[in-house]
């Protein structure tokens, strides 16, 4: 991923908690012929090895059938992203030398994936992405909420997919390049937007000005 230096993010736990946070990625592996990509959700864990992916595809997905091989894999994790008003800048004013541009977030993680077909290992990757979106929940619903039977039946459906995590690349465009009153300008314009990206760029702004 071509990531500018002012752009970069590569503390691992930031772009471990980016990933937790946005949870839903682009999941590509590199085929002998094509590429396979597939968009699921994915679970986070940190082992004494370092961090790894946990998801699963239907069984009719060919995805899983390139796993267990030397080919690599990238998931992408798409955060928010905004565009930027040239005329939030108070430069524009200044020398009119400004354009459009758009800040965005983004995680991509590499590595190899192995293919999971034990019943165990995924019931207990479905409880923990279910907890995960569930807990918070003032009527939280659980696996076991549902037939035993029935979950059994699902889950004989799906295949499970791991890929330790070999590296990360990162990279928070959020206007670090421009000078302090066009990142005010850019802050101000975003938190006046209605869009939902906007005021998460918005609040990303800050964070990042306040670390």
């Amino acid at each position: 991923m071509y990531t500018p230096t002012h752009f970069e993010e590569d503390r691992s736990e930031v772009l471990a908690d980016a990933m937790r946070e946005f949870q839903f990625a682009c999941l590509v592996t590199a085929g002998e012929q094509s590429l396979q990509g597939t968009h699921l959700p994915m679970v986070v864990k940190e082992d004494a090895d370092g961090f790894v992916l946990e998801g699963h595809v239907a069984r009719p997905n060919p995805h899983w059938t390139l796993s267990n091989s030397a080919l690599p894999t990238m998931a992408i994790f798409q955060g928010p992203q905004a565009y930027v008003h040239p005329g939030w800048y108070p430069s524009k004013k200044e020398h009119q030398k400004v354009v459009p541009t758009w800040n965005y977030i983004v995680v991509h993680a590499h590595g190899q994936l192995e293919a999971i077909e034990d019943e165990a290992w995924l019931l207990d990757h479905l409880e923990r992405l279910t907890r995960q979106n569930e807990w918070s929940r003032p009527e939280s619903w659980a696996i076991t909420d549902a037939p035993e039977k029935f979950i059994k039946n699902l889950t004989r459906a799906i295949v499970g997919l791991r890929m330790k995590i070999d590296r990360l690349e990162g990279v928070w465009k959020l206007n670090q390049h421009k000078n302090e009153g066009d990142q005010l300008g850019t802050l101000n314009g975003l938190s006046l937007e209605a869009d939902q990206n906007a005021q998460a760029i918005a609040s990303a702004m800050r964070q990042y000005q306040n670390r």
